[in-house]
């Protein structure tokens, strides 16, 4: 408290340079990698450098604040952080960095947080060299027009192979060796050099002579207490509280009531200036008011044009969440509202069960995406859930030439209407060392997947290209990449085109009934061996009944897998203890009788837990 009080006495008393001066002094610059190549630890490392943060309060991770991150050990979400850095030239410039994620799911916050910037720090594992990841980030910040500066971290392992990395980024990303810089977020290695290499080659901030105020929302997030809080770059102009702003793309206007940088917490300051990252809370307070991506102006000096905002997210992965308790319907749509303010890929609409009642319908961009939402709306918001099966977007072509979009297996049109079914596939590159590549061929093709091209990128490691349909990878295909590999394999995706498969819709049936969170679409030479596993699962699940239930898995009319669940069955003639055999067998014929007229007009109850549990063996 005593330093930030400090520092605001300082900042309203120490002249302020003009916004040009201060421009020219500011670099705003990312870390993109694969995952596990060090990003957060060496942001630690230059945290602790420039004295950003002192030795007392720093702990490992420092960015990753949210318990998910530390438990998992992945960023999920990317983190801005303001440093002061007194060069060895006798400036002292202004630092903006983003901590960004690492995983495939996670590739729209790195875009977003490139939009942001002038350069990026790639980094690469000397142990490892260039992955799947690695590459895909180098390309996303070429395409933004970004100066990449190249670090090669960890260099104190004792598995380092420098003159490896060192061949492959000249050889994979066509980056010039002699541009790399040599680290250890661990030990601290090479951290000046960093800084420097930052000043020096990453431009400053660009389209700084725009005459009015245009700021970028790169990413924003719900306060209970002060309402919707933005994350800016502003790119020309200057905001400070007490003004009146405008949001582009709607027109909407509000005062802006603080505006602040993050060092790393949220620190209020006196004026936003061209080049600054930082935070404005205003007078939005609802969740809907605000789109990522969109330009903030003045009210009475509007710019005339928008600031590039983002590519519209597709998701790729949908699946239904339902609360367990139909109370908590309500605290599961603000839960949902809160999370889709600061996570643009995720989208929701309404849907109801006859299983499990009233719920949503959610779009992710892939299971991990998944995971992570489920776990946030568990942990942050204290809502139990139950998800369904995961199944991603078909295309469906009628008869009369109508092409639908379904992402339900419950929409799938009659079969008669239906002239074909297309899938999504992904164009996926897949780098694992070259003994396993006969296993991790026989992989793709019983994922019904196609190897279009195989690159050698050194002695020891291959680049497989190859074509999958989305939905076979969705549950199993990394787990089953990393034991395959031991390890050793990463693979990076993106959406390909959509191409036309022998898919059926299964239903699952309990006694006769159709059940609707149970139905899924598959590919016909598949359809037998899951209807069978998951008729077995779903009969050892229920409890017993007093009649016998057939499970069974059906495509149209035909039953193509069936398992009985436990019958209970009371002893009718414990009380017969003696006389002839017809006492017994009348007794057990009446029995036979009354299970027969039960079974007609006897319901089925699923419980809960059922779905949980089978839901989740699924997945």
């Amino acid at each position: 408290a005593l330093v930030s009080w400090a520092r605001r006495c300082v900042s309203e008393t120490a002249p302020t340079p003009p916004p040009e001066m201060s421009a020219k002094l500011t670099r705003n610059f990312c870390i993109i990698a694969h995952v596990d190549h060090g990003k957060t630890t060496l942001s630690d490392r230059l945290l602790e450098y420039t004295s950003t943060i002192t030795k007392r309060n720093m702990t490992d991770q420092h960015l990753d604040s949210m318990d998910l991150e530390k438990e998992r050990g992945i960023t999920i979400k990317m983190h801005p952080v303001v440093m002061n850095y007194p060069a060895k030239d006798g400036m002292t410039y202004k630092l903006h960095l983003t901590d960004t994620p690492g995983h495939v799911d996670f590739a729209y916050e790195v875009s977003r947080s490139l939009a942001a910037c002038e350069g990026a720090l790639l980094l690469i594992d000397a142990g490892q060299g260039v992955e799947a990841q690695t590459v895909a980030n180098a390309h996303l910040a070429e395409q933004q027009g970004l100066k990449i500066i190249p670090v090669i971290n960890k260099i104190d392992l004792p598995s380092a192979n420098l003159e490896l990395c060192m061949r492959q980024l000249e050889d994979i990303l066509t980056i010039p060796a002699e541009e790399a810089i040599l680290a250890s977020g661990k030990s601290g290695i090479g951290i000046q050099d960093i800084l420097e290499a930052v000043v020096a080659r990453i431009p400053p901030p660009r389209w700084t002579d725009y005459p009015t105020l245009r700021a970028l929302v790169f990413d924003s997030k719900y306060d209970a207490y002060r309402g919707v809080i933005s994350y800016v770059r502003v790119f020309s102009g200057t905001i400070k509280a007490g003004e009146m702003m405008s949001l582009m793309s709607t027109g909407q206007r509000s005062e802006v009531k603080e505006v602040g940088v993050f060092r790393p917490g949220m620190e209020k300051i006196a004026t936003l200036g061209p080049g600054d990252v930082g935070y404005i809370i205003s007078s939005i307070k609802s969740t809907d008011d605000i789109k990522i991506g969109d330009t903030i102006t003045h009210a009475n000096k509007p710019a005339e044009e928008m600031l590039p905002g983002y590519k519209e997210v597709r998701p790729m992965v949908y699946c239904g969440l339902y609360p367990l308790e139909s109370d908590d319907y309500e605290k599961l749509k603000v839960a949902l509202g809160k999370l889709r303010l600061n996570d643009s890929a995720l989208i929701y609409s309404s849907e109801s069960s006859v299983a499990l009642g009233f719920g949503f319908r959610c779009g992710f961009l892939g299971l991990l995406h998944m995971e992570v939402v489920q776990e946030r709306i568990r942990r942050e918001y204290d809502v139990e859930i139950i998800s369904t099966y995961p199944s991603v977007v078909y295309k469906v072509k009628k008869h009369n030439g109508d092409i639908i979009e379904v992402d339900n297996p419950i929409n799938l049109p009659d079969p008669g209407t239906i002239e074909d079914i297309s899938e999504p596939t992904i164009k996926a590159a897949i780098h694992i060392p070259n003994e396993f590549l006969g296993d991790m061929m026989s992989l793709i093709m019983e994922k019904r997947g196609s190897v279009d091209q195989t690159d050698t990128l050194d002695g020891a490691r291959v680049m497989m290209t190859c074509t999958l349909p989305l939905n076979e990878i969705l549950v199993d295909f990394n787990d089953r990449l990393k034991s395959i590999t031991r390890g050793y394999g990463s693979m990076d995706y993106e959406l390909g085109e959509y191409r036309v498969a022998d898919l059926v819709r299964m239903d699952i049936l309990v006694n006769q009934d159709p059940v609707d969170a149970f139905a899924s679409i598959v590919h016909r030479s598949k359809a037998e061996g899951q209807g069978r596993t998951l008729c077995e699962k779903l009969a050892d699940i229920i409890p017993p009944q007093m009649f016998k239930i057939a499970v069974q898995a059906a495509i149209g009319g035909k039953i193509i897998a069936r398992d009985n669940v436990r019958e209970m069955r009371k002893d009718v003639t414990s009380k017969c203890y003696g006389g002839d055999i017809s006492r017994k067998r009348k007794l057990l014929d009446k029995q036979k009788e009354g299970k027969k007229k039960m079974k007609l007009i006897g319901k089925v109850s699923i419980p809960p837990d059922a779905f949980i549990q089978v839901l989740k063996t699924n997945s």
